[in-house]
């Protein structure tokens, strides 16, 4: 079974080491995703994230993490189950997973990580060095209670085998991407390059989930008189654009690009985001000035 793993990771002919890490990662994520899907996953949780848009929408970068959400509350939510899936399933492609849920860091937010360190010299990769062991991490994160009002879709992939995948749409997942932009702590360069490709594509946010995510968790969070509009949207993103160091933003994103996309982040700059931002559609029925 290793072989279709050769196979595919010839098919993403890397030119270096970092673009070889990334594809095999990808592989993993999508042989970890097939394997949930085998263990009734998307039964009860939604992909949703930046890997969601790399595999199921081509999104031009590489991504890191499997993110997704319940589709109900549960705040009894448990990984291992589904742990002991992704270690029967990898075992059937002759790879050793080490797979194992992480301390409780934040109750609403579940996570788990995914470890292999035999698939480097098991491909006989460049990236690993001659002689030289390397591990490949995945972490798996969940939201046990996520906002109310996301839609969902579905996605039918053939790589390890035919499987289906429950993800939100796009409308919903621009929403939460949002969210991050607005309320995260910390400077990510990846969100605001998945800002600029929502963007690019016309995907209007779905503007109630996000007000239920800002209720939820951030600056806003208990506000309940928030009017979540378009002019609100373009303010609160214009005033967030102005205050970055958008060198640095540039920079996280860099090792997640294949070379044909790197020249594009020079451009990056509160001239540039703001001209973004002047494009975002609203969504139907509502102008983007009212």
């Amino acid at each position: 079974m290793i072989d279709i793993i050769q196979e595919k990771l010839r098919s993403y002919d890397a030119a270096n080491a970092l673009e070889e890490e990334n594809a095999v990662k990808e592989i993993l994520q999508e042989i970890a995703l097939y394997a949930l899907w085998r263990g009734d996953f998307f039964d009860v949780a939604l992909f949703q994230g930046g890997t969601s848009l790399r595999i199921l929408h081509g999104l031009p970068r590489f991504s890191e993490d499997l993110d997704f959400l319940l589709r109900a509350p549960d705040p009894d939510f448990d990984w291992s189950p589904y742990l002991t899936v992704l270690v029967d399933v990898f075992g059937q492609f002759g790879l050793k997973l080490d797979a194992r849920p992480k301390a409780k860091m934040d109750s609403a937010i579940r996570q788990a990580l995914l470890k292999n360190d035999s698939i480097a010299s098991q491909l006989d990769l460049i990236f690993a060095g001659t002689g030289k062991p390397r591990t490949i991490r995945i972490k798996l994160e969940i939201d046990v209670n996520p906002p109310a009002g996301s839609g969902e879709d579905a996605t039918y992939l053939d790589f390890p085998a035919d499987y289906e995948v429950r993800h939100q749409d796009l409308p919903s997942n621009f929403a939460l991407k949002i969210h991050a932009l607005l309320c995260r702590g910390f400077l990510k360069g990846r969100d605001w390059y998945d800002f600029s490709w929502y963007v690019a594509k016309g995907t209007a946010p779905n503007l109630p989930l996000l007000r239920a995510a800002l209720i939820q968790a951030g600056p806003w969070a208990g506000d309940e008189s928030i009017a979540v509009n378009m002019p609100w949207l373009k303010d609160a993103l214009g005033s967030t654009i102005a205050g970055l160091d958008w060198k640095a933003a540039a920079e996280d994103v860099r090792r997640f690009l294949r070379p044909a996309e790197l020249k594009s982040i020079d451009l990056w700059s509160e001239r540039f985001f703001m001209a973004k931002l002047d494009r975002l559609v609203p969504p139907p029925g509502q102008n983007a000035n009212a």
